[in-house]
């Protein structure tokens, strides 16, 4: 029997709202699952775009980036 078969087995031995907690529970999971491949896949993304950029020679330098009034 699968883990999957051995949790369906035991929630359906549940009465129904405790099954609905499960439910929500599993909807949780799911949520945080996903915003932790986004956060992944954001970093990933993040550090193939600047890959090459600290061998480059600068064209700016901080006083260029200063803000002034």
């Amino acid at each position: 029997m699968s883990l999957a078969e051995k949790i369906i087995e035991k929630v359906k031995s549940l009465p129904d709202d405790k099954q609905s907690e499960i439910l929500d529970f599993i909807d949780s999971l799911s949520k945080k699952v996903k915003e932790e491949e986004k956060k992944e896949w954001n970093k990933f993304s993040l550090e193939s775009a600047m890959r090459g950029l600290e061998t480059e020679e600068s064209l700016y330098t901080l006083e260029d980036i200063k803000e002034k009034y």
